[in-house]
């Protein structure tokens, strides 16, 4: 009995910094950001006025709200859609190569776009390979008697062209996941469906799929957390979010609102807006996507 009080009290003194930290750094933030949202706040007045509900009423009638909204929303749902069925699919294919050898390299190789930082790889790509004069993916559409497309300059294509950038960038954490998914099936199951003659799409819709549940839930939530709070790439891509605002997303909106025009009231709602958006996609998916599973 002793030695479980201690060792409850050893783990509590270990957590200490852990709950330091997420106060700190989590609840208190959350917490001040809910309660600026209902003041007129701007840092270089000397005082707030107390505005109650007035900045979530303002959101419903700002068009440039509303447009970020549902640019955060299909970019969000896109992208995410795009990067499982991807990183899945490469996965798989990565995991049939016979060789350790091979199918580290190949997992090393989707992982390198990870390691770049996401603000060096946009300009990189808004300079030499989306530019619309000397861009590569202009010169190629060109060599074969097409013409050129301004990527970030047309409305038509500045979600497509950010979304591309996204996956590219991004692919190989989730690539890296359902690789190591798929390598904890244990191969009997595999063999049992061999001998039943099942094959290659039969075992992977009856086997992989079922027993990648786990992986799949935490990949697309994380992923979905994630894709909600892009800010980089609009930033850098896109000039003043894209002409008509096409490229305009809740991130952004944000950080022109509290730091550009000083309304950090007005952004602090849009805050809780994103966050409480987050909250419940999480909740829903967490819900939707609920296994139990053992092999």
């Amino acid at each position: 009995m002793i030695k479980l009080k201690t060792s409850r009290t050893f783990l509590l003194l270990i957590l200490i910094p852990i709950f330091i930290e997420a106060l700190v750094f989590l609840i208190i933030p959350i917490l001040g950001t809910l309660g600026i949202s209902f003041l007129d706040y701007n840092p270089l007045n000397h005082s707030s006025r107390f505005v109650g509900l007035d900045n979530y009423r303002e959101l419903l009638d700002d068009p440039d709200a509303v447009k970020a909204l549902k640019n955060t929303i299909v970019f969000t749902l896109v992208a995410v859609a795009l990067n499982i069925v991807i990183s899945l699919t490469v996965a798989t294919l990565i995991s049939q190569m016979k060789s350790n050898k091979t199918r580290s390299f190949f997992r090393m190789i989707v992982f390198l776009p990870c390691m770049a930082p996401m603000v060096a790889s946009a300009v990189v790509w808004g300079r030499s390979i989306f530019n619309t004069k000397i861009g590569l993916v202009n010169q190629i559409i060109e060599a074969f008697g097409g013409d050129g497309v301004a990527w970030t300059g047309d409305a038509k294509y500045v979600m497509f062209s950010v979304i591309v950038f996204t996956l590219w960038a991004d692919l190989g954490y989730n690539i890296i996941l359902y690789s190591a998914g798929i390598d904890g099936i244990p191969g009997e199951v595999y063999e049992a469906a061999e001998l039943d003659h099942a094959g290659g799409w039969k075992k992977f819709y009856h086997i992989t799929l079922p027993l990648l549940g786990r992986t799949t839930t935490f990949v697309v939530l994380m992923t979905l957390i994630s894709y909600f709070q892009m800010f980089a790439q609009f930033s850098v891509l896109l000039y003043k979010d894209g002409p008509q605002n096409s490229g305009l997303v809740l991130t952004s909106y944000i950080y022109e609102n509290a730091f550009i025009y000083k309304e950090m009231g007005y952004a602090s709602a849009l805050s809780v807006v994103l966050f409480l958006l987050i909250l419940i996609v999480s909740i829903v998916q967490q819900r939707i996507n609920r296994v139990d599973w053992e092999y």
